[in-house]
């Protein structure tokens, strides 16, 4: 790294994506402090030496103090409300938390002297693709409180670098999936397929349901853009080293389908998984794939677990060992 040894403060690094990005950053060994409400986050999932603040963004007073305390060289942001029919239901909490708690921690980081921020965007800041592949300079519409939520933050953003030199990276990623040796995916609610066509090979659910199967793609199912949780956390790692602010969208360029997924999950797990089609579902995009050339050239940015096999096989391990999520534990 360009700083050496970094202290790094991590919002939800008690969640999925933000519990492999503090792995990954103990291995490189930068001094990481947790911050996270715990509302999806697992204590479990916080591997030593790093620690954990039990916090809510939406309370000025207690991220400041944390800020403060701990003085970090740099602040990774996955802490959020990611629900995108929750937001069209409730879009007061993930403004709320996406937007004012978002803006608490930047201002927090701002006062305890700290100017790296990079942030866990995403690609529901777009909206529907003009084109695919999707990169940095299509328009960014989005169609749900969730998208509207986080590109309002990405403005944000631009305002304390404009104001404050505040040096940030907004890292719009789409389908995060698989998982390390230690954590995977364990949410209350769980919308994502992967996860899902698991439980069904675990005999926790009956069948995996197809949302529509006549969108114009070769199988008629809609087409996704899968991105190793690792790699992921590799894009944060790299973006501490920059030192003018950008934003890059994280994916892997090539698509799956809805029953490529099913196909290659029967065939890791040697279960069955029975599917059933349901039907389509308002607003679904049929292809959503990322170009992701941008962050291979400026962040150096090289996915090592990039084929769909590799991030269920690394998933359906992490399953095994933990059937019950980190309650296992």
């Amino acid at each position: 790294m360009i700083g050496g040894v970094m202290r790094i403060f991590v919002t939800g690094g008690a969640g999925y994506i933000g519990s492999v990005c503090v792995e990954e950053l103990l291995k490189y060994g930068h001094e990481v402090l947790v911050f996270d409400n715990m509302e999806e986050g697992h204590a479990e999932a916080v591997l030593a030496p790093a620690t954990l603040t039990v916090g809510d963004l939406n309370n000025f007073a207690q991220v400041n103090a944390a800020v403060g305390e701990f003085r970090p060289d740099a602040v990774i942001h996955f802490a959020g409300k990611a629900l995108v029919g929750e937001s069209m239901t409730n879009p007061y909490i993930y403004y709320q938390t996406n937007v004012m708690g978002g803006t608490n921690l930047l201002e927090a980081a701002v006062r305890a002297g700290c100017k790296k921020f990079v942030f866990s965007s995403s690609c529901a800041t777009y909206g529907p693709p003009e084109k695919i592949p999707m990169d940095e300079r299509i328009p960014q519409k989005p169609i749900n409180p969730y998208g509207h939520s986080k590109l309002i933050f990405e403005q944000v953003l631009k305002w304390y670098e404009k104001v404050h030199g505040v040096v940030f990276t907004a890292l719009r990623y789409f389908n995060a999936a698989g998982a390390s040796v230690a954590n995977g995916e364990d949410r209350k609610v769980e919308t994502h397929l992967i996860p899902i066509v698991l439980d069904v090979a675990l005999g926790r659910r009956e069948f995996i349901g197809i949302f529509g199967e006549n969108y114009a793609t070769p199988d008629g199912t809609c087409i996704r853009d899968y991105v190793h949780v690792i790699d992921l956390a590799e894009a944060h790692i790299k973006a501490l080293d920059r030192t003018v602010s950008g934003f890059f969208n994280l994916g892997s360029g090539d698509g799956y389908s809805v029953r490529q997924v099913i196909d290659v999950a029967r065939k890791v797990t040697g279960h069955a998984i029975p599917a059933k089609i349901m039907p389509p579902r308002p607003g679904d995009p049929p292809r959503l794939v990322a170009s992701a050339n941008r962050a291979r050239m400026d962040l150096g940015w090289k996915p090592r677990f990039n084929k769909l096999p590799t991030i269920i096989e690394t998933a359906w391990a992490w399953r095994q060992a933990h059937p019950k999520g980190y309650r296992s534990q």
